[in-house]
């Protein structure tokens, strides 16, 4: 008695397995790039929350540079040589930032965090490839930065 598998049998296998990771990439890729956009939302969350807070405990006053062409943001402090920056994944996008100025669209904006002072608005819009948005801000009355899901267009 012969035991193996054919030729046949193994071709037959192997396309199954084919049409199978075919149905389940597009929905495994699209996770993932929301997890992406999650995850880069959570850490310019906690970037502005540094930026705040390094201000009221230090004393000291910070920019912030939003960058959609380097898609990245950028903390400065008066203290020589202080300089953090958040580099958004691969996958994710800077696209908009918030509040719109009258006069358009801008590559790259910078706000100023003052000890004591009130907190400005500050909004970034991030996306993913798929479309997929999140605005994270910072509410003026709480100084606290939240995240949104802005409503399709």
């Amino acid at each position: 008695m012969n035991r193996g598998v054919t030729l046949i049998e193994m071709l037959i296998v192997v396309a199954i397995i084919a049409v199978m990771v075919g149905i389940t990439f597009p929905s495994v890729s699209s996770g993932i790039d929301s997890l992406r956009l999650m995850s880069a939302a959570d850490s310019l969350v906690s970037f502005l929350n540094g930026a705040l807070g390094r201000a009221e405990r230090r004393q000291e006053a910070i920019e912030i540079t939003v960058s959609k062409t380097d898609n990245s943001v950028i903390l400065r402090s008066t203290e020589p040589g202080y300089e953090r920056k958040l580099e958004m994944p691969t996958g994710v996008t800077i696209e908009n930032i918030l509040p719109p100025l009258p006069m358009g669209t801008e590559a790259e904006r910078s706000f100023l965090l003052y000890p004591g002072g009130a907190a400005p608005r500050i909004g970034v819009e991030i996306a993913n490839r798929r479309g997929s948005r999140r605005t994270v801000s910072v509410n003026p009355l709480t100084g606290v930065p939240q995240v949104e899901q802005p409503e399709n267009r």
